[in-house]
């Protein structure tokens, strides 16, 4: 049995669209931009992850890089089995002698019965002897520590890259739920749009990220502002390299419009909540996780929206992966909601 165990491998798997997170013996041991470099002449992977990153946006003729996931889900099925071949080849040279891999993988709630068949297939092809999927909001309540078996209701909102998902989740079941493709990829185009309406200058998807990250805002009023920042792009007016200075406030004028469609979303999800569940989200308040929960004021501003308190969960990155580590290592526990190639 110890031998058995030594060549068996069992993953949880987080494949979003801006970054993949994969838990091995209950550690996260990949955590990296789900993007893949290409080159273009023989097809040929010439990175994965944080590398591949560095490339984006950079790359001359005979060079790709690749995001294979769109709005939560995979667009582009090659580069997908090439991005979690590559992330996988990354835990370990001994991976290549393991004979059973195990993967539990999470999902947007609002994927079809074709793109759940999509990350089966990819799976598949790495290899992968047993995998299961699990929705996404039901990983992130398991993530940040919700008892999901329980006949207690509890609102989740995640906001990832390129979904955000929120639902109500009790007795092992999601009662509820919304999932629109705004998030943290729409913000990062709003900003891009922004600095060419406002300013005349053109940045690339990579400065947009980092102005989200550094001075990202959903209220124009902050208690503790952070600072203005440089944003370096090419002024579209004489095609010369500047610099202009920016601030919070700007930001969320830029992502106002997408902000508003979750807020419209998390509404949508409580109207459709019956009464009894709705009583107790009013008690419980609602749990944000993703990376989306980072963006400054956005808890005040939802809890302005629904009257309700509203709470960042504690690490909100990790909450999903955390989660679906939880329930790979109790797959029989968790079989209620699961989802094997046979429930399709």
């Amino acid at each position: 049995m110890g031998l058995f165990s030594f060549f068996r491998q069992e993953l949880a798997v987080d494949l979003g669209t801006a970054n993949t997170l994969i838990i091995q013996n209950g550690e996260i041991v990949i955590n990296e931009p789900s993007i893949v470099a290409i080159d273009r002449k023989t097809n040929q992977v010439l990175a994965v992850g944080t590398k591949a990153m560095l490339m984006h946006e950079k790359t001359h003729a005979n060079l790709e890089t690749i995001r294979p996931l769109k709005d939560g889900v995979i667009a582009d099925f090659q580069a997908a089995e090439y991005l979690i071949h590559g992330l996988i080849g990354m835990i370990g040279e001994k991976r290549k002698f393991f004979s059973h891999l195990k993967m539990v993988v999470c999902i947007p709630s609002g994927i079809t019965e074709v793109e759940k068949r999509a990350v089966f297939d990819s799976a598949d092809h790495v290899d992968s002897k047993e995998t299961y999927l699990i929705h996404e909001p039901m990983a992130a309540a398991l993530g940040i520590g919700l008892d999901v078996m329980a006949p207690q209701g509890n609102m989740i909102v995640d906001i990832g890259g390129g979904t955000t998902e929120i639902a109500v989740i009790a007795l092992s079941g999601i009662i509820t739920d919304q999932s629109i493709r705004v998030a943290g990829d729409e913000f990062t185009n709003d900003i891009v749009d922004y600095m060419k309406r406002k300013h005349n200058l053109l940045i690339g998807e990579r400065t947009a990220e980092m102005i989200k990250i550094n001075i990202g805002s959903a209220l124009e009023t902050l208690p503790n502002p952070p600072e203005p920042m440089g944003v370096n792009g090419r002024d579209l007016l004489t095609g010369i390299p500047k610099q202009v200075m920016a601030d919070y406030t700007e930001v969320a004028e830029a992502i106002d419009k997408s902000v508003s469609k979750i807020e419209e979303a998390v509404l949508k999800a409580l109207e459709d909540t019956p009464p009894e569940l709705a009583s107790d989200i009013y008690q419980n308040g609602i749990y944000l996780t993703g990376g989306g929960a980072l963006l400054r004021g956005l808890d005040v501003r939802l809890s302005r929206k629904t009257k309700l308190n509203v709470h960042v969960a504690e690490d909100p990155l990790k909450a999903v992966v955390r989660g679906t580590g939880l329930a790979l290592s109790n797959t029989e526990k968790f079989t209620t909601f699961l989802m094997d190639r046979q429930s399709l």
